[in-house]
């Protein structure tokens, strides 16, 4: 077994509930680590043998360009995608963040985490 991470993934999207958010949008960072069997790439030295993190990056942002209310949906969609095109993933872990929420406060960011495993 082994874990890649995708860490740092900016992307600007337009998720919450309130009505602003989705007009005027956020900054957002998304963080992905996966588990998969890597033995098989260290012998080989093929892409095709291990998790391409290039697909990883790709599935993030599209997931987050769709609009979302709650992040915690939008975390489930980059793991069920993950998991659909990543046959070797065993599970995964997703943490997205927005950066400076409109919720009244000295905020840096707000962050979700979901774990999911096949």
């Amino acid at each position: 077994m082994g874990k890649i991470s995708v860490s740092n993934i900016r992307v600007y999207a337009y998720h919450g509930c309130l009505k602003e958010e989705s007009i005027n949008g956020s900054d957002y960072r998304v963080d992905v680590e996966v588990e998969a069997d890597l033995a098989k790439a260290a012998l080989s030295d093929h892409l095709k043998d291990t998790v391409d993190y290039v697909l990883i990056n790709y599935i993030v942002k599209e997931e987050m360009a769709i609009k979302s209310k709650l992040l915690e949906h939008v975390a489930k969609r980059i793991l069920d995608r993950i998991f659909k095109e990543c046959s070797t993933v065993d599970s995964g872990n997703v943490t997205v963040s927005k950066i400076n929420p409109p919720i009244n406060g000295d905020v840096e960011m707000v962050s979700i985490n979901l774990q999911l495993s096949r």
